[in-house]
């Protein structure tokens, strides 16, 4: 939807990616693959592998802590959080509550959305909606995910196209300002649900010896299909919400797409004709990390002032469910 009213903008970003880096030569020793076949056919040369320590609400807290402090608030300021993520830490409770211990804020509402790699978009339309009703002031939002504990190491199709991470955003009021949050765009199709999946570790098939065994707690994806979806999708969702708010591809400073694969991202740019000056890409250094794929290259793109006052910048994601999403910001 378009928005009016309330100006929503963007105080502060923030990001975290463990240590350890894990690149395609090295995986190149545990499955039959190389370089050369990962990087051609996804734009990956390396991701990052969290360790035991790095849970996924830890590497939430740490982005969030970067951010706030970005935004340069505290706990105190912030009155919901809200995490994209689809690897909590366990199956109850959300991720965004053990965020919300750590950081130590009380009696606010903190929970997850379930979107896969369009998480952080789902969080900040619905962030941007409570905001505008008038009810919350500020909200901390945040795409984590901690992919390599759902990760079959032994599929060399999916093995290498993940990383794990976290990004954040505080996002606010502000009614004196124009800039901001111009519109978001939410979209899904469950008749595609099955082509890419984790089959067992939920109600309708628990966990058990037997899913264990047959390993069935990892990623399935069938490629070519997603691939096919994904760039139709987001091409769509790109181009429909700049149409609706009467900007022109030449408009935008700075596009950044969900970086899942580089022939995707560069199969939308070239429809939508941007030049490669106009689109962020990461992929190369962090995978596919989901819904922390975009805020990740968000806090990067400013922290390397390809963002500036007065920007319209244009996020755009796709995932699992089948999900995707777009959003147009005018940065303040």
């Amino acid at each position: 939807m378009s928005n009016t009213g309330t100006s929503v903008i963007f105080e502060g970003t923030g990001s975290y990616a463990p240590k350890r880096v894990v690149t395609n030569d090295d995986l190149a020793k545990i499955v039959d693959t190389s370089d050369e076949w990962i990087a051609t056919r996804s734009g990956i040369r390396e991701r990052r592998i969290a360790d035991e320590t790095e849970t996924n609400s830890e590497m939430a807290t740490r982005a969030a802590q970067a951010a706030m402090a970005d935004a340069g608030v505290t706990g105190a300021d912030i009155d919901l959080i809200i995490v994209g993520t689809c690897t909590g830490d366990s199956p109850l409770p959300a991720v965004a509550v053990h965020v919300q211990r750590k950081l130590g804020i009380k009696n606010i509402p903190a929970f997850d959305v379930a979107a896969a790699c369009s998480g952080f978009l789902y969080a900040l339309d619905v962030a941007d909606a409570m905001i505008r009703s008038g009810r919350y002031k500020r909200a901390l939002i945040i795409g984590s995910e901690k992919l390599s504990a759902i990760t079959d190491w032994t599929d060399r199709t999916t093995c290498v196209l993940f990383g794990d991470g976290a990004g954040a955003a505080v996002i606010a009021a502000h009614p004196e300002m124009t800039e901001g949050v111009i519109g978001t765009r939410l979209f899904s199709d469950g008749n595609a649900c099955e082509l890419l999946y984790v089959q067992s570790g939920g109600s309708s098939r628990p966990s058990s010896a037997e899913t264990v065994a047959n390993r069935e707690h990892f990623i399935r994806m069938r490629g070519r299909e997603v691939f096919k979806l994904a760039v139709t999708a987001m091409e769509d969702a790109a181009i429909e919400i700049c149409e609706r708010n009467g900007v022109k591809p030449s408009d935008l400073k700075l596009v950044i797409p969900h970086q899942a694969n580089l022939r995707i991202i560069e199969s939308i740019a070239a429809r939508m004709e941007l030049t490669k000056e106009q689109v962020y890409i990461n992929v190369d250094r962090y995978g596919n990390t989901s819904a922390a794929s975009i805020p990740i290259a968000l806090d990067e793109a400013r922290k390397n002032n390809r963002i500036q006052s007065g920007d319209l910048v244009l996020l755009v994601a796709f995932g699992a469910g089948l999900t995707w999403a777009s959003a147009l910001i005018r940065w303040h």
